[in-house]
């Protein structure tokens, strides 16, 4: 059997997203043609990494609290320390985080990066389905995630390659419990009691993804002993998503 990846997010102070893939596994090249890596670069010229992926020929979606001064989206990427040829590096136009976006207790922790040149589609590049409207997931199914953050605790640097964890949906109660700020309206709990994973800098705004579809944005766990991570809920946000990319 595999190795099984669990993939949870840090909270870090000032929203400074991370994400650590411990004990995963490498995923098939370009078998997850949405995935986006996102580089940027704050006003002291500091560079960040999160996930994201693609939803729209112009549009990728992310954490809020992925957003810096300077944006560049690469997408059809499978080892981002490669010059692929399948890759499509394209500076972001415009960023647009949720206005209700609350760094202190990560409410609405999502945001549309419209990029600069339309996406080309190949086998590389697809764009991944959003939820149906009042869709929901429920305790018990299996999702995944995947991205570029490191494997190990002590690592220095993310994977170069992506990687994948599977995550099972949890009780809303029980995350309740564990986060004060935890909302049902708007978030997903997903991990596994069994086992506690951790994660560190890398993966932030990547997708919760269940049956092919995206019902959830990577956004943070509280310590590195919680064996679940909170998500951002997307279909409670599909109202706003819809809006902002068609009138941009």
């Amino acid at each position: 059997m595999p190795p099984v990846l669990i993939l949870l997010t840090l909270l870090l102070p000032l929203g400074a997203g991370a994400d650590e893939i411990i004990g995963g596994h490498e995923v098939k090249p370009h078998s997850h043609p949405y995935m986006a890596f996102v580089e940027s670069v704050d006003i002291q010229g500091k560079k960040r990494y999160c996930g994201g992926f693609l939803v729209q020929d112009y549009f990728v979606l992310t954490a809020a609290h992925c957003r810096n001064r300077t944006m560049i989206v690469t997408l059809g990427a499978h080892n981002i320390e490669a010059k692929e040829d399948t890759q499509q590096i394209i500076p972001v136009a415009k960023a647009i985080p949720h206005p209700d976006y609350n760094p202190l207790n990560h409410t609405s922790d999502i945001m549309l990066l419209k990029l600069k040149s339309k996406a080309k589609r190949t086998k590389a590049v697809r764009i991944l389905k959003l939820p149906r409207s009042k869709t929901q997931v429920k305790p018990g199914d299996v999702c995944h995630v995947a991205g570029w953050g490191k494997m190990s605790i002590n690592a220095n640097q993310g994977s170069s390659r992506l990687q994948e964890a599977e995550l099972i949906i949890q009780d809303d109660l029980e995350c309740q419990k564990g986060y004060f700020c935890y909302s049902k309206t708007t978030q997903i709990c997903a991990g596994d009691p069994r086992k506690i994973r951790t994660i560190s800098e890398g993966d932030s705004g990547g997708p919760l993804v269940c049956g092919n579809r995206a019902y959830g944005v990577v956004a943070y766990t509280k310590n590195w002993t919680i064996s679940s991570g909170v998500f951002t809920k997307v279909v409670y946000f599909l109202p706003w998503i819809s809006s902002n990319m068609k009138h941009l």
